[in-house]
């Protein structure tokens, strides 16, 4: 019983080791370019952690509540280990091919609308609110034309990440 609550106790080390030191023992395969790709996840410390844990804690369950032996007990913690191990690979994979949306970036405020937040002279700078991924953002803003505050305009280029070429609307 003590052999399987310390394999137990040691899935769930590794667990927290795999939360703490992700992608360490991939890592260990990255220099041998005839397992790229072989395992495809199969050895990843999340998945060696959950069999661990399951063959430890199934084992003495299965020891402790059960008139079976030791070598019952760790036929079952074995199945209840590569169960837990493939459903663990399962849910990390769906993990990892879930993608975000793009992040944002200056060209994708051309063509938006915003409004002037403090004056901007002709050939000079000013500030303007737009909206970008759906967030207000203010960017430093550049003007042909003087633009008086609280004016619509429209953003006609990106000028680097924190600036903005922009006209007025017209009505």
């Amino acid at each position: 019983m003590t052999l399987f609550l310390g394999l137990g106790i040691a899935g769930v080390v590794l667990l927290l080791l795999a939360l703490v030191f992700d992608g360490v023992l991939e890592s260990l395969f990255g220099g041998f370019s005839a397992l790229e790709g072989l395992f495809d996840g199969l050895l990843s410390l999340p998945v060696i952690a959950g069999f661990t844990a399951m063959l430890g804690f199934a084992g003495a369950i299965t020891l402790g509540t059960t008139g079976l032996g030791a070598g019952a007990a760790t036929g079952v913690g074995i199945v209840a280990g590569f169960v837990a191990a493939w459903l663990t690979w399962k849910f990390t994979r769906a993990l990892m091919r879930d993608q975000t949306d793009a992040t944002p970036r200056g060209e994708d405020l051309i063509g938006t609308s915003g409004s002037v937040v403090t004056a901007i002279p002709a050939e000079g700078y000013g500030e303007v609110l737009v909206h970008l991924g759906g967030q207000p953002v203010k960017y430093a803003a550049k003007s042909a034309t003087p633009v008086a505050r609280g004016a619509d305009v429209w953003v006609e280029a990106s000028l680097s990440s924190t600036s903005v070429s922009v006209r007025p609307v017209e009505r």
